[in-house]
Parts: C-alpha cells; sequence; structure tokens
C-alpha cells in the first residue's frame, strides 16, 4: 500500500484521480501541486501528476514523474498501475502488462488492474492469460454480466467453444424468467445469438437449432434470426424447410447475392465451379423465370442467369438485360459484365449485341425490333460500352474510335474521358491518359473521384508535382491530411512512381507509411475489446478479431512491403556514394555534362534551403481548455534521406520479409523476395527454402526457373566444404537436388533447354531461358538473343472482330531492359524497341506511331480531347480546346471540399 495521506490531502488525491478520468487536467495539476508543497516525495500524487502530464503531451516529464514516484514508493500498486498505463499510452503493451502484474502482487484483488489487463491480453493475443485473469475478474464480481460474457469470450478466443457455452447457459441460470428487461433485449439477443454460433462451432447443429427455436422470443434481430436458422437447416440437410426460409428472404432482399445461392443449394443446383448439366441449367432457367415475375424490379434477378446460360438463351437475356441499362444511362454496366468475358464466346455475343444495337440506333433511333424511339443518350451510352469491350479485348485503336464517336456525340459526359484515359493507359500512353483524366476532373472541379482519378494517372505517368499539386485541392494541408486519412492507394502509387524514378529515399517513406497505417489499425482494435462486451456485439467482436489476426495479408500490405524490400535490395546493389567518390566522377564527365549537374544541384540546394525555411518557422501551437497542447506535426525528413542511412539493407528487408512469409505464404512474389534477399546474405538453405516454395506454387514460371538455374549454378561455384557447418549445408544441397525433377539426370545447360522446348511459344519462357543460358555461357550470347529475337508474336484465338496478338506490352517492356541491362547490348535493344512499336502503336515506351510523344513531335500546336489525337480518318476535325490543365492551380488553392 502507498504512503497514506492527511484527509484533507487525500480528498485532493481523489480530485486529481477525478480530474484525469474526466479530463480536466489544469485542475487536477493544480490539486497535485497543492499535495506536493506539502508532502514532495509521496509517490502516488508524483505518479498521478506524471500520468496528468502525459495527457498533455509533455511525456518526457510525465516518466520522469512517474520513475521518482515508483522510487519513492515501491510497494504502491497505484505507482506501478500508473507506470504502465503510462507505457499502454506509448504502446509498449509488453512492458504495460509487467508494471500491472506488479501492481496485482501488492493489491492480487484490484478490478481496475485486472481489467486492464485483459485488455492487453487480448490486445497480445495472451490467450492462455487472458482467461486466466477473466476468471478472476467473474470470481471477484459474479453479479456484472461483463464479467461473465469476458469469460465466455476469452475460453472462446482461445479455441474452447464448449468451454464457452458452458459459461453463458451458468450465466443464464442466474437470470430471471421475466429478463431481459426493455432497455437490455437487444444485447440479450446479441448474446443468444453469439451462444448459438458457438454451438454450430462446435458442431451441435441440432442443439443450436433447437436453443434458436425456443429464445425466438427473445431474439430482437429477426432478420440475423432468419439467416442462422436457414444456415443450420441447410447443415441438417433440412433442404425442402431451407428453401422455404430462403425464399422468404428474397422476397425481403430481392438483391441479396448470397440468398440466391443458399436457394440454388437447397434446390440441388449449387456449383462451385459454375458448371452445370443441361437439365440443371433448364431448372435455374425456370427458377428464375418465375423470381423475374415476382420481383421484376430485382437486377440480381436478372442478372445471375448470365451466368450459366449459353447460346442463344444467353443471347436474348443478355440484350434484355442491357436494354433498360442503356436506355437509363447505367456507366457501370460494362463493369457488371466483364466477368463474363472470361468465356470468349459470352464475349463474342455481348459484341454482337452491342454492335446490333448501335447500328439499330444509328438507323431508326430505336432498339432493334421496337417502334419507339430511344432517347439520343442511349446511342451514347451503346458507343462507351462498346469502347470498354473493345479495351477489354485488346483492340484499342476501335476502342478510341468509338469513345471519340461518344464525346463527339455528347462532349459534356465526364465518364467518357475517363473511360479514354483508361484505354489510353491500356494503350502504354500514360502521359495522354493523365492528361485526358484531367480534363476529366476540370468538368467537375467538386467531384472527389474524378479528382482522385486524375491523381492516380498523374502518378503512373510519374508526373508526382502535379499529382500532389492536383490532391491538394481537396486538402487543406494535404500531406498531413493523407496520412491521417490513410490514404493508402496514393501513397503506394506515389512510392512505385518514385521507385521508377530512381528516388528510393522518397518510395521508402510512402511504402513504410503504408506499413504504419497498418500498424495503427491493430492499435485501433484496443478500444473496442471493452466497447463490444459492454454493448454485446459479439460475433462482430469475434469477427474483427480474426480480421486483426490476418490483417497483413490485405494486398496493399502486401505491395507495401515488397515496394520496401525492393527499395532495400536496390540499395545494397547500388549504395549511395560518398561526397568524395561522387567529385571523383564528377572530374570524368565532360564539362558540357560538368554544367549540367551544377545547374541541377545548385537548384537541388535552392529548394532544400527554402523547404527547411518553411520547416523551421516557429510552428503554431494550439493550447485546449484542458491543457492540451496542438502543434501543427512538421515532418524532419520529407525526402527520406534518413530512411537510406542504414547500415545493412538487407537486415531492413528481412523484417518486412518475415511478415510476408508469415501472412501471404501462398504468394510468388513473397518467395521471390525471398530468394533474392538470401541469395545477397549468402544464406544458401533460406535460399533454398524460398526456391522450394516457388516450385510448389507454381514450377513452370519463369522466375520460377531462373531462380532454380541461378540457385545451382550459385551451389556450383562453391569451394569443397572445410568446416562441419560447410559439410552439413553441403549434404543437404545433396540431399535435396534429386527433388528437382527438372534437374533429374541433367547438367542446368540441359534443363534450360529442354524448358525452352517446353515453352517454345511463350515470349517470357523464352526470355528466362536466354537469360540463363547467357549466366550459364556467356560466349553463347549471339545465341541467346537469338532464341528472344526469334520468338513469334501469335494472333489470340477468339479475340472477338480484329486480330489480337499474344503479346502484352508489360512482358514486351521487361524483354527490352533484359536486353539493355542483363545483355548489355543496345544496338538489340534498339532492334526489339523498334519491332515493337509496330504491335503497341500508343505506347510511349516503344514511341509507337500514334503515342503522344510522336503526336508532340509532328503536332505541336493542335489539341484534340487533352492533347492528342490519336486517330488519323477525322483530320478535318476541328479541335477541341482543352481544360485540362493545371495552370490555374493557385486560383484553386482555397477550394476545400
Amino acid at each position: 500500500m502507498g504512503v497514506s495521506l492527511p484527509p484533507k490531502e487525500a480528498n485532493l488525491f481523489k480530485l486529481i484521480v477525478k480530474s484525469y478520468e474526466t479530463k480536466q487536467y489544469k485542475k487536477g495539476l493544480k490539486a497535485a501541486d497543492s499535495i506536493l508543497k506539502k508532502f514532495p516525495n509521496h509517490g502516488e500524487t508524483l505518479s498521478m501528476k506524471g500520468l496528468t502530464l502525459n495527457c498533455m503531451d509533455r511525456k518526457s516529464e510525465a516518466y520522469d514523474l512517474v520513475r521518482l514516484g515508483l522510487k519513492n514508493d515501491l510497494k504502491s500498486h497505484v505507482c506501478w498501475h500508473v507506470y504502465g498505463l503510462l507505457y499502454r499510452s506509448d504502446r509498449n503493451y509488453r512492458e504495460a502488462i509487467k508494471c500491472y502484474r506488479n501492481a496485482l502482487r501488492i493489491d492480487p484483488d484490484n478490478l481496475e488492474i485486472l481489467r486492464d489487463l485483459s485488455l492487453l491480453q487480448a490486445q497480445m493475443r495472451d490467450l492462455e492469460g487472458f482467461v486466466e485473469t477473466r476468471q478472476q475478474l467473474l470470481t471477484l464480481k459474479p453479479s456484472q454480466r461483463m464479467n461473465w460474457i469476458g469469460f465466455a469470450v476469452a475460453q472462446h478466443f482461445n479455441s474452447n467453444a464448449s468451454k464457452a457455452v458452458d459459461i453463458l447457459e451458468a450465466y443464464e441460470g442466474t437470470l430471471d424468467d421475466n429478463h431481459p428487461p426493455e432497455n437490455e433485449r437487444c444485447e440479450h439477443g446479441e448474446m443468444l445469438l453469439y451462444k448459438i454460433s458457438l454451438l454450430e462451432e462446435c458442431n451441435l447443429i441440432e442443439k443450436a437449432l433447437e436453443e434458436l427455436h425456443k429464445k425466438r422470443s427473445k431474439i430482437v434481430d429477426k432478420l440475423s434470426y432468419k439467416e442462422v436458422e436457414v444456415s443450420l437447416l441447410v447443415k441438417l440437410g433440412r433442404l425442402e424447410e431451407g428453401e422455404e426460409l430462403y425464399r422468404l428472404l428474397v422476397s425481403m432482399n430481392p438483391d441479396n447475392y448470397r440468398y440466391y445461392e443458399g436457394l440454388h443449394k437447397c434446390l440441388g443446383l449449387h456449383s462451385e465451379n459454375a458448371q452445370y448439366s443441361s437439365s440443371e441449367v433448364a431448372q435455374l432457367e425456370a427458377l428464375y423465370k418465375s423470381l423475374v415475375l415476382q420481383y421484376s424490379w430485382s437486377s440480381a434477378a436478372k442478372r445471375i442467369p448470365l451466368d450459366f446460360l449459353t447460346g442463344e438463351k444467353f443471347r436474348e437475356a443478355a440484350d434484355n438485360y442491357m436494354r433498360p441499362l442503356l436506355t437509363k444511362g447505367v456507366p457501370s454496366l460494362f463493369s457488371d459484365l466483364s466477368p463474363l468475358y472470361d468465356q470468349p464466346e459470352k464475349a463474342d455475343i455481348l459484341e454482337e449485341l452491342a454492335l446490333g444495337l448501335e447500328h439499330s440506333l444509328k438507323t431508326t433511333g430505336g432498339y432493334p425490333g421496337r417502334v419507339d424511339k430511344e432517347p439520343p443518350s442511349t446511342l451514347m451510352w451503346t458507343l462507351l460500352y462498346l469502347a470498354q469491350n473493345y479495351d477489354r479485348r485488346g483492340h484499342y485503336d476501335t476502342a478510341l474510335a468509338k469513345i471519340d464517336e461518344a464525346i463527339e456525340h455528347t462532349p459534356t459526359v465526364i465518364e467518357l474521358y475517363s473511360i479514354k484515359s483508361r484505354i489510353l493507359k491500356h494503350g502504354g500512353d500514360l502521359e495522354a491518359a493523365s492528361v485526358l483524366a484531367d480534363e476529366a476532373r476540370c468538368m467537375d472541379l467538386s467531384d472527389r473521384h474524378a479528382n482522385s482519378y486524375c491523381v492516380k494517372r498523374m502518378l503512373q505517368a510519374d508526373q508526382v508535382t502535379l499529382a500532389e499539386k492536383t490532391a491538394a485541392l481537396f486538402t487543406k494541408d494535404w500531406d498531413q491530411s493523407l496520412q491521417d486519412m490513410q490514404c493508402m492507394w496514393y501513397e503506394l502509387a506515389s512510392g512505385e512512381s518514385f521507385f521508377r524514378q530512381g528516388d528510393l529515399g522518397r518510395a521508402l517513406k510512402k511504402f513504410l507509411a503504408v506499413e504504419k497505417h497498418y500498424a495503427d489499425i491493430t492499435e485501433d482494435q484496443f478500444d473496442f475489446h471493452t466497447y463490444c462486451l459492454r454493448k454485446m456485439t459479439l460475433r462482430g467482436y469475434i469477427e474483427m478479431l480474426k480480421f486483426q489476426d490476418r490483417l497483413h495479408s490485405h494486398t496493399y500490405f502486401r505491395k507495401a512491403a515488397a515496394g520496401a524490400i525492393r527499395c532495400y535490395i536496390k540499395l545494397y546493389d547500388a549504395p549511395k556514394k560518398s561526397s568524395a567518390e561522387e567529385d571523383d566522377d564528377m572530374s570524368n564527365l565532360p564539362a558540357s555534362q560538368k554544367k549540367k549537374n551544377r545547374q541541377k544541384q545548385r537548384k537541388a540546394e535552392a529548394r532544400a534551403k527554402k523547404e527547411a525555411e518553411v520547416r523551421t518557422e516557429e510552428p503554431r501551437v494550439n493550447v485546449s481548455k484542458v491543457g492540451m497542447r496542438h502543434v501543427k506535426p512538421v515532418d524532419p525528413d520529407p525526402h527520406g534521406e534518413k530512411l537510406l542511412q542504414v547500415e545493412d539493407p538487407l537486415l531492413e528487408a528481412a523484417k518486412y520479409l518475415k511478415l510476408l512469409q508469415k501472412h501471404s505464404p501462398d504468394s510468388l512474389e513473397t518467395h521471390l523476395l525471398s530468394f533474392e534477399v538470401y541469395m545477397r546474405k549468402h544464406k544458401i538453405l533460406l535460399a533454398l527454402q524460398a526456391l522450394k516454395h516457388l516450385f510448389r506454387l507454381d514450377a513452370e514460371k519463369p522466375d520460377s526457373h531462373r531462380c532454380m538455374i541461378r540457385f545451382f549454378h550459385k551451389v556450383a561455384s562453391i569451394s569443397t566444404p572445410v568446416s562441419e557447418a560447410e559439410k552439413l549445408i553441403w549434404s543437404v544441397l545433396e540431399a535435396e537436388q534429386p527433388t528437382f525433377s527438372q534437374l533429374h539426370g541433367k547438367s542446368l545447360i540441359e534443363a534450360n533447354t529442354l524448358f525452352l522446348e517446353k515453352h517454345k511459344d511463350s515470349l517470357m519462357h523464352r526470355a528466362a531461358a536466354a537469360e540463363m543460358l547467357h549466366l550459364l555461357e556467356p560466349k553463347r550470347k549471339p545465341e541467346a538473343v537469338k532464341i528472344i529475337e526469334e520468338s513469334s508474336n501469335n494472333p489470340l484465338p477468339k479475340s472477338g472482330s480484329g486480330i489480337v496478338k499474344e503479346w502484352n506490352l508489360k512482358d514486351c517492356i521487361a524483354v527490352h531492359k533484359i536486353l539493355g541491362t542483363i545483355f548489355g547490348d543496345h544496338a538489340v535493344a534498339s532492334r526489339w524497341k523498334v519491332r515493337c512499336n509496330q504491335y503497341f502503336p500508343f505506347s510511349t515506351y516503344f514511341e509507337g506511331g500514334q503515342s503522344s510523344v510522336v503526336t508532340r513531335n509532328q503536332i505541336k500546336d493542335k489539341t484534340v480531347n487533352g492533347g492528342m489525337n490519336h486517330l488519323e480518318t477525322d483530320k478535318n476535325a476541328v479541335p477541341l480546346s482543352t481544360n485540362g490543365k493545371l495552370e490555374n492551380v493557385e486560383a484553386l488553392q482555397n477550394l476545400v471540399i
């Protein structure tokens, strides 16, 4: 126990605690100072003063006072508790748990400390400790509902669902028959649904259904009741009852796809791979005909048949589905139907339908077979659909023709310019795509989506400064606001752009900002440990905890972690030069180049000086009524230069690599990065492990083949093992090599040749084989180059009207980079570039004939729809003036929406 105070000071101490709880920090400080005037060494008062200062952002003073208070009164549970709260506020949960345990040694039955400890144990997933603490809380205070529920949840989360059911049943045994009162009916109903979900998890399906029916009157959420009931009925095989209930649910919400899927299961018509027999298709067709008659307003009842119908029946259904949406002008129609394009036959039918509608609208003004005229906008939406159709199928020239026709028809529709931007992006003209997206943005300056779309296109075109100015139009303090909003798509796109430009510092800064967001999301669950138990949102709470456990498997985190690892690998391969080395490099340059470099350096220094002046200005400090100081945050490292000053880049990369290995083990990218890091660290066995994972996921991938050849080529160059550790490694390698079937009785050259023969029609496989041939036998470089140059770009089967080649732009760019860097043959790379600009006429990378690079050189003074005219057909058309420039950004700086 702490040192006792006289009555007057004891009342002041209670005032400190109350002021802390009510956030009246100034009042609490005043009371603490009054006590410390008479008792300057009173440990508990010192600790509470420190805790109050911590809430006023005076952390260093807070830690000093709390430690002094603890030093003066080591046997006070209050001092240890406060010390734990201090650590908890800084997210140092392990140290906080130690402090709480020390406090409980002094006062083992303190309910407040036990509650705080249980929250940290749930946060840190100390499940056994969580169960133990919750049991102790229930023992001390069995009259509180929250203690019963908390103990049950702890058992459930500790994989003991049956014990959790027993606890909830014991709790129900303590209640009166007329429980719950009117104001607790919702919470009690949620608890009952949670209990039923536990019974279902224990595979006691019959008992769960019986319990559900028994407690029907006490469950307020009738929709959840019906969904749980039908789920249990289906699991018990009582399909007729399940069908009846699913039909009832469909009548309540006829656009819920899950209800239709459940109805399929009850009728025995469900298929995981969407493959149906002719009799099943007939039954499904009859089912949906009746459903459409009942629920004529339901889009789901009309859309789902398109997934299983084929041939003429599909044509009829698709025609009936598309017409009203084109008349209404639904821009998302193509997005809705795009999954059907994975089936070439259906894609051909959809294209034919759209072309037929276009022809009829142009000739008669209405749909085929109808006398009524359609509104003029119907033709425009049909042209938009066709443009997206041709874009999806790779006919970029035709897609641009259709979208330009739609723009000429109705030049004021924003979606037309956005879709044209997307087509140009797919065609490889990123600069023109950004200009078109900016033109769409300028057509409605209050549209946040159009602004974000434009920013994304600018970042893809590596126009980072322009993107920042555009994003700033919707924020007051754009950089800090985007961080506070956890705008991860922007940070990822910005980081990738900086990486492409070789600015590793800024790229790392953006990627690590995304990683920090995920850390913040993990921390944000802390407040829900109390809230969900109090509000009884137990099923949602369990789902949230499960979601948090798989949080780092999310796509955005995987992209950010992979980007950071690539930055560290590049930093390791090309470390930053010292100033002396840079001076030596400068001395070897010609005079003209030296002059250019000096000018660049002066500009960079002036810009850095200006930014430093802005950062060092006196920050504005706001002090709230409760004493909180709000200081505008200042970024001490805006360009990420400090992030590049790491002693071991591979060690930093390994931190993020472990997270990827834990949470994304089925991603090829994870193991490719693992292989690259471990090969550089000379961790042979770990590199072998990564290689085996690659072959487990996809042994025929070009990257898997590259890694295998590189690995065993590296192993062959290792000298004879001397130490015991080296001998052990060597024995493992000898035992594992036969597990790779590609190397059975073959040399690496033979394995590479067989790989080439097996995949002779694939460009990327041929490039991988050529690259490995050059690695194994550098003298055969001409032969390796010939392997790539003799690749044929064959037309794709069933690509709709027109011919589409099988090579894609991304692969051809990758091959060009291989020829220029790994082979180091710029003449061959130039030949490849000339060849590819015929296949990709809109690509700025290959300087295609219809790209903005060539167009800008040919026609400097004419601009059509954002600065490019990609079509040579309409040479007499009057150019439209662009409104897609950011010349008047300064005038829009005050526009915040």
